[in-house]
Parts: C-alpha cells; structure tokens; sequence
C-alpha cells in the first residue's frame, strides 16, 4: 500500500528571512529582524481508504479528537512540550516498511497507562514497550488500524 502524506505548507512551512542586503554603511533594516518562526504543528493529512472510521479509532484509542466540521466545535489541543521534527534517510527501516514515509510520535505523560488503554480497547493487536529509558525519555510502539506506525513518547522531564 503506497501512502501519500498531504502537508499545508502553511502549517509547517518555515519563514526565513530573504538573505540581507548590504549598503556601505553595514546591514540594511532588514538583516536585523529576527526570523520568524512556526508556531508548531497545524495539522498532520494522510490518506485512508476509511477516513472516518480512523478518525473515530485515534479519538477512541489516544485522545484525538477529529478536525471541527461546523462552527462551535472546538479542534484536539496539544499540551505545551517538546515536539521532534526530523526526517530520516530515505533507506531507513526505523518505520518499518519501506514504502511508508512517515511516523506519527505522540507524546504521552504515561506510556505504561496508555498502552493498557490501547490493550483493553482490543482495537491494537501488539503495542510493544521499549523497556530501555534513553536520555530523551521511553518509548513504545503500535500501528493504527491502517497499518500507520505510531509512537509514545514520555519525555524526561
């Protein structure tokens, strides 16, 4: 199954500053304004051949709610923390199949608990638990029903 990833390049695209220009006197106005930045991540698109169904499932199993379909519906909000955002050589096996292009890393306060909840759910098959704590905190590992590879992550405080 090949799995394409939709991106709103308003979401996270980073605004850089044009390259600055120089007068004889030093920098122009523009080389000192600060960059701007993201503020985070607005949104996360893939492709489901039953996209309803698997919104339904990541808002059972982990929390989140779908997007707001009408006016008055409010969206799933993050909590305030560390957010990872690195791509990975093209020929890594870290996300398991090949073709897959992504992973979504969920940062959770509780990894032991929300993988008992994704258990008792009986919606998820293996969720395995890392049992190594690395610097940068504990994992554990599962797929959604569509064969997604997800990631918890508590991070050390």
């Amino acid at each position: 199954m090949k799995v394409t990833i939709l991106i709103s390049l308003a979401a996270l695209a980073v605004a850089g500053a044009a390259p600055a220009a120089q007068s004889a006197d030093g920098p122009t106005a523009a080389a000192v304004a600060p960059m701007e930045r993201v503020d985070g991540i607005g949104g996360f698109f893939f492709r489901s051949k039953s996209p309803k169904a698997l919104a339904k499932w990541y808002a059972d199993n982990l929390g989140v709610g779908s997007t707001p379909g009408a006016d008055g519906e409010k969206p799933w909000r993050q909590a305030e923390g560390p957010t990872a955002f690195q791509p990975f050589p093209q020929g890594t096996t870290y996300f398991e199949r090949p073709e897959q292009m992504f992973m979504l890393n969920f940062r959770v306060k509780n990894p032991d608990a929300m993988v008992a909840q994704l258990r008792r759910g009986g919606a998820v098959v293996v969720v395995v638990v890392d049992p190594q704590t690395y610097p940068y905190g504990r994992f554990a590992a599962t797929h959604d029903p569509d064969g997604n590879p997800i990631q918890l992550w508590e991070p050390k405080p």
